[in-house]
């Protein structure tokens, strides 16, 4: 069982008083804080090997390539996918959601049906709109 207590001391952004309130942070879909062990990566990426990824050939450069495509490879493990190529990193959820809805323009049929809830994020509800127009399908609000 998960223990959000132990889970939320990894996260020391959020050991703050914020408007005489603990602080509680829910806009995950804009940015997501980090763990403890995630700053420590990144702390030691910038000091040790800050270079482009897949773009040199030099020392800093390839060092950085092998421990991105060494997070790709744990993710893949993690989600249990059977290959490296089905993970996609992304700049963030709404570049995430349009490769979706692109996706989507290339498979959806005519009188299919997307269902979407009407609490949806605007980015969540546009690629499904222009998805819907551009194939003939059917957006469905719950």
């Amino acid at each position: 069982m998960l223990d959000a207590y132990k889970i939320s001391k990894d996260f020391a952004i959020l050991d703050q008083i914020v408007n005489d309130e603990p602080l509680v942070y829910l806009d995950n879909a804009a940015t997501t804080q980090k763990p403890q062990a995630v700053l420590d990566v990144l702390n030691a990426y910038y000091h040790e090997d800050n270079a482009n990824v897949h773009r040199g050939v030099h020392t800093l450069a390839e060092r950085a390539t092998t421990a991105y495509e060494a997070s790709r490879e744990k993710l893949r493990k993690f989600i249990n996918a059977k290959s490296t190529k089905e993970v996609l990193f992304t700049r963030g959820t709404t570049t995430g959601l349009n490769w979706i809805g692109r996706f989507a323009e290339q498979i959806l049929q005519p009188d299919d049906e997307v269902l979407i809830s009407i609490m949806e994020h605007h980015s969540n509800i546009i690629p499904w709109q222009v998805a819907c127009q551009k194939t003939g399908a059917k957006l469905i609000y719950a």
